[in-house]
């Protein structure tokens, strides 16, 4: 097959958005040249659909994959997987082109069971697409076991088709991971019940998973470890700015990563001195900001990245968006590479600043008002330990001897 000349110049179905395209890629940061490159990239696609007879609303993920597999076969070495169409594939679903919910896969009843279980999770419990996608990920997995064993004959389904799923996937599974991982086949198997799929209610053979939350010691930086993470921050530089105000928040107001990626720049009121933090659940509550925070806030805000985007922290490279959950705790492995410190996630930050309330005389409703909890059994173990006082409650060994 040969290869595609080089046309900056877009033509096919996907012609009468490709304007739009390039004043998209202009307002999230892209470069001239970069701006050339995905402009040809569009028009690329644009006349594989038409060679392939096919208008732009009928871009679907099998399709994408043809296009990919095309490319390769043509010779090409470059923006030949699925990530590397993630740029025109996200304009074209912002303006309705292609559908957000178009997902890999077929129409075999595998698929449909799936789509199926999509809307049941989306409709009738009402779940966050988060959510959904990891109930959908343990459903995946679990269906492709029945699959190769009983060719989805669910009605066949029992206790010890359950159990045997369990007990190869556990293993190995940190404790949060293998909680998710029977709380989504729990949900699976609920809606086989209530869809008349199974025989029974299968639920009840998932096992429960031992919690050993607050047997261990609080796993929070030390003042030293936190100083080097938050000097490890070029604030010389947009990004070293943003980081350091992400990681002052993280530390001293104890956010989670969502709720940091979640934060829009109206959420600042400066005349009182607060941040509305959207946390979990949908619940908006109100934090003092200290002056440190807000020190950090200001130097990142007056230098953000220029963007119609009311979200607070922005990516700093192309194409400029809001930062995810993800790339917020990405940002705090980071900081630990270059600060040569142990590599933690975001939640660690919040350990921190559960244990540095503790040890500043805070008491324990009052870092459970920080952090936001109901309970304080939950922020005991995340702030329990003060290893100064701790020492002095230790009897001497009999003998001296250590």
């Amino acid at each position: 097959m040969a290869k595609w000349v080089w046309d900056p110049n877009v033509s096919g179905p996907l012609e009468p958005y490709a304007t739009g395209f390039r004043s998209w890629l202009e307002e999230r940061g892209f470069s001239g040249s970069g701006v050339s490159h995905r402009t040809w990239q569009f028009g690329h696609l644009s006349r594989w659909l038409e060679g392939e007879g096919l208008g732009s609303g009928e871009l679907t993920a099998q399709h994408v994959e043809r296009f990919l597999t095309a490319r390769r076969s043509a010779g090409y070495r470059t923006w030949v997987s699925s990530l590397s169409l993630r740029v025109p594939l996200r304009y074209l679903t912002e303006i309705g082109v292609v559908q957000a919910t178009e997902r890999v896969g077929g129409d075999g009843p595998l698929e449909q069971l799936l789509d199926d279980y999509h809307r049941y999770l989306e409709c009738e419990r009402g779940l966050a697409p988060k959510t959904i996608e990891g109930f959908e990920r343990i459903a995946r997995l679990f269906l492709a076991r029945c699959k190769a064993g009983t060719g989805l004959a669910l009605e066949r389904l029992g206790a010890a088709d359950v159990s045997l799923f369990v007990a190869r996937e556990l293993p190995g599974l940190s404790i949060p991971s293998a909680q998710a991982m029977v709380t989504g086949l729990r949900a699976l198997l609920r809606y086989f019940h209530v869809a008349g799929l199974a025989q029974g209610p299968l639920q009840w053979a998932v096992p429960g998973v031992a919690d050993r939350r607050g047997l261990g010691l609080p796993r929070g930086l030390d003042q030293a470890a936190l100083s080097k993470l938050l000097g490890s921050c070029d604030r010389r530089r947009a990004a070293g700015r943003r980081d350091y105000a992400v990681l002052v928040l993280l530390a001293r107001l104890g956010l989670r990563a969502g709720e940091v990626a979640a934060a829009q720049l109206e959420d600042v009121d400066w005349r009182a001195g607060e941040l509305l933090v959207r946390g979990k659940g949908d619940r908006h509550e109100r934090l003092p900001v200290p002056v440190d925070v807000g020190k950090a806030l200001v130097s990142y805000l007056r230098r953000r990245p220029k963007s119609e985007d009311r979200t607070l922290f922005l990516c700093v490279r192309a194409p400029r968006g809001p930062l995810s959950a993800s790339a917020v705790s990405q940002i705090v492995r980071a900081a630990c590479t270059r600060a040569g410190v142990p590599r933690v996630g975001a939640h660690c930050l919040r350990h921190t600043a559960a244990t540095a309330m503790l040890r500043a005389g805070a008491s324990l409703p009052e870092v459970a008002q920080v952090l936001r909890h109901d309970r304080l059994q939950t922020t005991a173990g995340y702030a329990r330990v003060d290893y100064s006082k701790l020492a002095t409650l230790a009897r001497p060994w009999p003998g001296g001897a250590a």
